[in-house]
């Protein structure tokens, strides 16, 4: 069987479409249906590759939405931007909206709970056998920055991984259907963060491709030492070179055009 074609590009560029009043880069900048959908077709025609539409911010502080409200908000996003040219991602850790997104034609499943949130989560994309992306993520939105707290942040994270494939393969879940993200800024200090990008490559010994997501965070700001989310473009390139460097196949950001040139040159360079 041919795999999916989420899967058919050395380096993937997922757009971000937060349909959200709150998120913390561009929150209630798309929140109206038409805007995110005139936001998704600009990333498509700067390069992005997939987007990810998301109807619940889960900034650090966030209180969750209710599942009535994340279906209103992303459903009319996706069926604006279903077929327009790049493939489509339903970022939620509700089983519901997972079920009517695919149902509207989204080709991918993104859980920042790792499909652990909802009893159903594992469930629901079993019978759907499309690609998921599994994020590392320590507590819930609304409690993970107040006091991140790990043995070894390497060690207990990959044994998060290791354990997810385990439940995975139960539900008959093939790894190639799987991407990991670290979960770079849930639950995580700065020193946390900047150990998983230090030592990102160790994460191919699970034999499941990697996803960064380090795009406009905080920690950016703060190690850089301007904690303007507007002045993060700097590092949010820096994040994914560091990644390509380190063999990370799938990278999602808020700044398509500029981190699709990144990626160009980094790799002209490197294949010289």
């Amino acid at each position: 069987m041919s795999r999916h074609p989420f899967f058919s590009k050395p380096a993937h560029v997922m757009g971000i479409v937060n349909v959200t009043p709150d998120s913390f880069s561009d929150g209630g900048h798309f929140l109206n249906p038409d805007l995110a959908i005139a936001h998704g077709l600009r990333l498509i025609e700067q390069g992005a590759d997939s987007l990810d539409i998301g109807g619940e911010s889960t900034r650090p502080g966030a209180e969750p939405v209710s599942v009535e409200e994340e279906l209103v908000r992303v459903l009319p996003v996706i069926e604006g931007l279903k077929g327009r040219g790049a493939l489509l991602s339903i970022d939620t850790r509700n089983a519901a909206v997972m079920e009517a997104a695919l149902a509207a034609g989204v080709d991918i499943l993104n859980d920042v709970s790792g499909f652990m949130h909802d009893p159903r989560s594992v469930s629901v994309a079993s019978a759907a056998q499309v690609p998921m992306v599994v994020m590392h993520m320590q507590g819930q939105p609304v409690d993970m920055q107040d006091n991140p707290s790990y043995n070894n942040v390497m060690d207990d994270v990959f044994d998060y991984f290791k354990s997810c494939l385990e439940v995975f393969s139960r539900a008959r879940i093939e790894n190639n259907l799987l991407v990991f993200d670290p979960g770079i800024g849930f639950g995580k200090n700065d020193e946390h963060n900047c150990l998983i990008l230090r030592n990102i490559k160790e994460f191919s010994a699970l034999g499941v491709p990697v996803m960064l997501g380090a795009s406009r965070k905080s920690f950016i700001g703060r190690l850089a030492g301007d904690s303007s989310v507007d002045n993060r473009l700097g590092g949010s390139i820096a994040s994914v070179l560091w990644g390509l460097s380190q063999g990370v196949q799938f990278f999602r950001v808020h700044d398509v055009q500029e981190t699709v040139q990144a990626i160009k040159i980094w790799q002209a360079i490197k294949d010289a």
